[in-house]
């Protein structure tokens, strides 16, 4: 009797168990956000040729394509990009303005991420001085740890942007210093024993010493005619030419800096990733975690060598192998269906100009410095008085506040600038951003200017330049920051669980991305998020 009913309390109990399990949310185990620093969309078909066929192809034909996502704000820069995706918000919200920033009630300028207060954990003392104490939104990873209390969020970059924004307020953030080669955080954080371990084996020292030679070596499928001409291209710090292979001379680098340029320095963020999951594996509890990865190498190539060099065509190459072996290692740490992969940029980048006005088509740049110091000429001509302006940066034009004793004046001088910018070459707009109802200027340019307008963080000025014109003082390599496809089309890619297989050319925006996610994992979307859900995904 006794044995009975002591087989019947324990199928009660295995009962109810399941039946818990069963109402419990269902959610993946893991997490995996990959933002990729300045890849263009049109990377994933350029270079798709000779890509594996379990990187980007596993993504692109395996899980779902949103082939026509876009940035819909200015400027398009990293701080901005990373702060965008995992807020799903916009700079008029989030308060990431730009990287930099002039603070327009005091006059003095702002790093994103700065944050005097803290203290250097594992690093230096200067690169340590960081937190997310500018970014005025909740993050979806901060929604999830605010739903989910045993869930966990970790972001690791080279640059410290890349990863402070994505972990957001709650979650823990690693970034590279390049005087010692470790990763380090500061005392806003936690620094677990897996960041110490990873550093105690000093991958680094390896990856750095590593000569970059072309992964493949038949003929590369773009622009090879261009290759060993300094024109278009810049080099890498330390080397005197642009021509593989690179690394072969460590002369005239110090420290760590020069892995950012390397392979290395995408290799070191898997490595440090899988370094976590070994550690902390989301597989031994039922709880859903993050894992933020931001790769910052293929935006220092992209600047240095411009997207039509075999270095960016090479870097994309060897991403996509590790990309594989990554995707791999998810498989058996994780486990195939467990965990939920998006994949996107913060930004794109243009064409180097004197490249495209070989080929004929318009395009130039000027250096904000010059502008800065003509106008600033210009001005003192026109109102007979000095410094009444603080800066033009990142394609806007902040003024001295303090200089002005009046609205009136103030409007006068704004007058003279805007029209002083109409008549500059390459420009196709000046706006005062502080009197958009008239500004005469098409969509989707208007609509990106207010987005990108913070009152507090902003020029009172946008200028717009003409297609294939950016702001740049060197003539080779590229930069990227204005409203053209080129620095705002961005690939998205959505892999694992909850993800069918399939693609949509509706347009997407990058405030979509965590307003998806929020759907996803069944929590509330983050607190300044203006996005919507990308249905045909959830549904």
């Amino acid at each position: 009797m006794n044995r009975t009913i002591y087989t019947l309390v324990c199928f009660l109990f295995i009962f109810s168990v399941q039946a818990q399990e069963n109402k419990a949310v269902k959610r993946p185990k893991l997490v995996v956000g990959i933002v990729v620093d300045q890849m263009r969309w049109d990377y994933l078909y350029r270079f798709y040729d000779r890509y594996t066929e379990g990187g980007f192809k596993r993504l692109m034909n395996d899980g779902f394509n949103c082939q026509n996502t876009f940035i819909n704000y200015l400027p398009s820069y990293t701080g901005p990009g990373h702060a965008c995706v995992y807020t799903g918000s916009i700079p008029a919200i989030h308060g990431i303005a730009s990287n930099d920033w002039i603070d327009n009630a005091t006059g003095k300028t702002v790093y994103c991420v700065e944050d005097k207060t803290a203290q250097a954990v594992g690093g230096s003392s200067k690169a340590g001085q960081m937190s997310p104490k500018n970014l005025l939104t909740t993050t979806v990873t901060d929604e999830l740890q605010l739903a989910v209390k045993e869930s966990s969020v970790t972001a690791i970059s080279i640059k410290d942007r890349g990863s402070i924004l994505p972990a957001g307020h709650m979650g823990n953030a690693f970034w590279f210093d390049d005087s010692t080669g470790n990763f380090m955080t500061s005392s806003y954080y936690e620094f677990p024993r897996w960041v110490s371990n990873f550093n105690n084996r000093r991958y680094v020292d390896t990856l750095i010493q590593r000569e970059w030679d072309l992964v493949y070596n038949d003929i590369y499928n773009w622009d090879t005619e261009h290759e060993g001409d300094d024109k278009y291209e810049g080099h890498i710090p330390g080397e005197k030419q642009s021509r593989f292979n690179h690394n072969r001379n460590e002369t005239g680098t110090k420290g760590y800096n020069k892995l950012r340029y390397l392979p290395g320095g995408n290799t070191i963020i898997f490595k440090a990733a899988k370094e976590f999951l070994k550690d902390e594996s989301p597989s031994k509890d039922i709880n859903v975690d993050f894992l933020c990865l931001s790769f910052s190498t293929t935006d220092y190539v992209g600047h240095t060598f411009g997207p039509n060099s075999i270095e960016v065509q090479d870097i994309y190459y060897r991403f996509d192998i590790e990309l594989q072996s990554f995707l791999k290692f998810l498989d058996k740490q994780v486990g195939e269906g467990n965990y939920t992969v998006f994949l996107t940029a913060d930004h794109g980048a243009a064409h180097n100009s004197e490249f495209l006005k070989d080929n004929k088509i318009p395009a130039g740049n000027k250096s904000e410095k010059d502008a800065n110091k003509e106008l600033v000429d210009y001005l003192m001509r026109a109102t007979g008085k000095d410094s009444l302006l603080r800066a033009v940066t990142d394609y806007q034009v902040y003024l001295n506040e303090p200089k002005f004793t009046s609205i009136q004046q103030r409007d006068e001088v704004k007058k003279l600038i805007v029209d002083w910018f109409y008549k500059q070459e390459g420009v196709a707009y000046a706006i005062d951003m502080e009197n958009m109802g008239n500004a005469n200027v098409p969509e989707p340019i208007k609509t990106m200017i207010v987005n990108g307008y913070n009152k507090q963080r902003s020029g009172c000025i946008q200028i717009i330049l003409q297609p294939g014109w950016y702001s740049d003082s060197h003539k080779t390599g590229t930069t990227h920051g204005t409203w053209n496809p080129y620095d705002t089309h961005i690939p998205l890619l959505w892999y694992g669980w909850g993800i069918p297989k399939g693609e949509t050319h509706r347009r997407v925006n990058m405030t979509d991305i965590a307003a998806t996610l929020s759907a996803l994992l069944h929590i509330q979307m983050p607190n300044g998020c203006v996005g919507s859900v990308i249905t045909e995904i959830t549904d």
